[in-house]
């Protein structure tokens, strides 16, 4: 490392991101429950649109994304022109970040809140503020209480990243209407589509210009691999992200693809319905080996054992079975093991071996 060239403050205290591991070395039936993707994969609608696309690569895409913007607008109910494409949701953190914070400024994120915000808040230049969860469910009072004249933005994931709690509606308009006018809450949804009938806060935004939703493709649509998301809010706010987003940060295949795959309603219910069935057959089959968990309300359960060394151990028997699962000590959770809900098949595998675990470990 250079003594003579520097990153502006704040970029040296942010941790290399480690995302979910996939291969285990020496076997071929690994099985990944590590990073909440979807066991069904992708909508067949998504994947012709693709390929179609793909005979467009020497052109440059749509710098306005108005098409994908649309249907997006008409699936959800929304104004189209207050819509924001980005690559994941991830981008879009950062947009709000580098739009709306800087040096001077404070983030407000949750105790075991998703890892971007804190990095996108330093990256930007701003002081990262974290707040207690109580019980790893999002304590409003606490961040109303941490609020400051040096705070701009409040990240909240609902339901959350890693612990698949959920703030109910009433909570998060307490939040909204407890916030002063010039700090945005952010609502982070990657999992919005898991709890039906949720609008992500949609409602809630057109109350308070100051509230901000974001959502992925990443998730129920199975297109993390393309990186697509959006956000939604007040026309300023959307006209400042765009000011700060490059001309021609989606390529035309990831908006053929996410177009077609928001349209693909049908896609979005069977998803729902085998992530909640399985999902609560893995709570349940968790509750009798003797493991908590919280009730999730994502794709994935979050396991939570004695201690970090009991954690551990079973992370290791998993892995020797060629089932990964994501550790989460980096989140402040170090007895928790994040599991994804997989198919039947994936979640039949997993329950043997945690079996397997609590016979030899009793």
């Amino acid at each position: 490392m250079t003594d003579t060239i520097a990153p502006k403050p704040g970029v040296d205290r942010i941790s290399l991101y480690v995302g979910g591991e996939s291969r285990i070395g020496g076997r071929e039936d690994v099985l990944k429950l590590s990073s909440n993707e979807n066991p069904l994969g992708f909508p067949e609608t998504a994947g012709i649109a693709l390929a179609q696309a793909a005979g467009k690569l020497n052109r440059y895409p749509s710098t306005d994304h108005v098409s994908l913007r649309a249907a997006i607008g008409e699936v959800h109910g929304l104004d189209p022109d207050r819509i924001i494409c980005g690559a994941g949701s991830d981008e879009i953190i950062a947009f709000l970040c580098n739009a709306y914070g800087g040096e001077g400024t404070e983030v407000i994120h949750s105790q075991h809140g998703f890892a971007m915000h804190r990095i996108s808040a330093l990256a930007a230049g701003s002081e990262p503020v974290e707040v207690a969860e109580r019980e790893r469910v999002v304590d409003v009072d606490a961040i109303l209480g941490a609020v400051t004249g040096k705070t701009r933005l409040v990240f909240i994931a609902n339901p959350a990243n890693p612990t698949g709690t959920m703030l109910g509606g009433n909570e998060v308009a307490r939040l909204a209407a407890g916030l002063p006018r010039d700090v945005i809450l952010v609502l982070d949804g990657a999992y919005v589509e898991y709890v039906e009938g949720h609008d992500g806060g949609a409602a809630l935004i057109e109350r308070h210009p100051n509230v901000f939703m974001t959502r992925t493709f990443s998730k129920i649509y199975g297109l993390g691999g393309l990186r697509i998301g959006w956000g939604y809010g007040a026309q300023d706010i959307i006209d400042n992200l765009n000011r700060v987003r490059g001309p021609f940060n989606l390529s035309d295949l990831q908006l053929a693809a996410a177009e077609a795959a928001v349209y693909d309603r049908d896609w979005v219910r069977t998803c729902r319905d085998l992530n909640t069935s399985e999902r609560a057959r893995l709570a349940r089959e968790l509750a009798t080996l003797g493991v908590a968990s919280d009730r999730s309300e994502a794709n994935f359960v979050l396991a939570r054992f004695r201690d970090e060394a009991e954690a551990s151990s079973a992370e290791l028997n998993l892995r020797t079975d060629g089932i990964l699962v994501r550790k989460v000590a980096g989140y402040g959770l170090p007895n928790g093991l994040r599991i994804t809900v997989g198919s039947e098949a994936d979640n039949n595998r997993l329950i043997a071996s945690l079996r397997k675990f609590r016979d030899e470990n009793q």
